[in-house]
């Protein structure tokens, strides 16, 4: 594991009563999430960076109010309309090739338009 030294001074206050690991651990899941919703880095690094589960980095994510899912509407409709096409090739593929008639076609009789 790669260790980095962060100097913050003796008058500073920190944001919330906790110890020097508690601090810092704060730091690493405030970075991560950071990272995570500008979308350098995937929820599994996220997890890695702030030393939690991924499970626990996802509901980490909801209480600051930050999105766990990284697709746009575009990337979503693309992948909706790749499904779709995918899902036509697979019905076109198991449909019965259309049966010609082999002799004259001939329209039943319909006596409600006959004169």
């Amino acid at each position: 594991m790669k260790t980095i030294s962060i100097d913050i001074p003796e008058s500073a206050v920190f944001p919330v009563s906790a110890s020097d690991e508690e601090f810092a651990r704060g730091l690493r899941l405030a970075a991560a999430i950071f990272w995570y919703d500008r979308g350098l880095i995937s929820q599994g690094k996220g997890a890695a960076i702030a030393g939690m589960s991924r499970v626990a980095f996802i509901d980490a994510l909801g209480q600051a109010n930050v999105s766990a899912i990284q697709t746009s509407v575009e990337e979503l409709k693309a992948e909706l309309e790749g499904e779709l096409e995918a899902g036509r090739q697979r019905l076109g593929d198991h449909l019965p090739e259309p049966r010609v008639p082999s002799g004259p076609v001939i329209a039943p009789s319909n006596p409600v338009f006959e004169d």
